[in-house]
């Protein structure tokens, strides 16, 4: 059976950037297990894995326009201390915070000063191309209850799940 929408794949993946840092692995730990085109991966990774099955290992390099995005410099502001009153604010905190459209988004906090609270609503990898390593360990029909709910329910599709 061969990857297309609407069958959940497990998978291992490590991912590593254009340096070749490993960011991010499933290798050693509990597969990755997902309904493919439920938009659950990046759209990079997902396209390559159409047509794979079970058993096959590969590598793709995925474009950080098909990752997590372009950097945007606009994301990246500075805003005042006060805003943050009785709050202990450190570098890497994240937070929910209204953007410049006026939706909440994630935001991390690169720097602290007595006036100003400097804040990135970029993914933490926007504007990385990344290499991923994938082995497919299985490809299966999603069930009607899978498909409803819109993700997996574990490898077999009857982990214990509380809807």
């Amino acid at each position: 059976m061969t990857i297309q929408s609407d069958k959940v794949v497990a998978m291992h993946y490590s991912v590593s950037d254009a340096a070749g840092n490993e960011l991010d692995s499933s290798f050693g730990g509990e597969p990755l297990v997902f309904i493919h085109g439920s938009g659950s991966l990046i759209i990079g990774l997902e396209n390559a894995l159409v047509g794979k099955q079970a058993g096959d290992k590969f590598a793709v390099e995925v474009p950080a326009s098909e990752a997590y995005g372009d950097r945007h410099e606009e994301l990246t502001q500075a805003v005042p201390r006060q805003l943050f009153e009785g709050m202990e604010v450190e570098i890497g905190m994240r937070f929910r915070a209204a953007g410049p459209d006026g939706r909440e988004q994630s935001v991390i906090v690169l720097d602290v000063t007595d006036d100003e609270v400097v804040v990135d609503g970029n993914h933490p990898l926007s504007g990385i191309d990344l290499t991923f390593a994938v082995e497919i360990l299985l490809v299966r029909d999603a069930t009607e209850d899978e498909l409803a709910h819109g993700h997996a329910h574990g490898i077999d599709g009857h982990a214990g799940h509380g809807h």
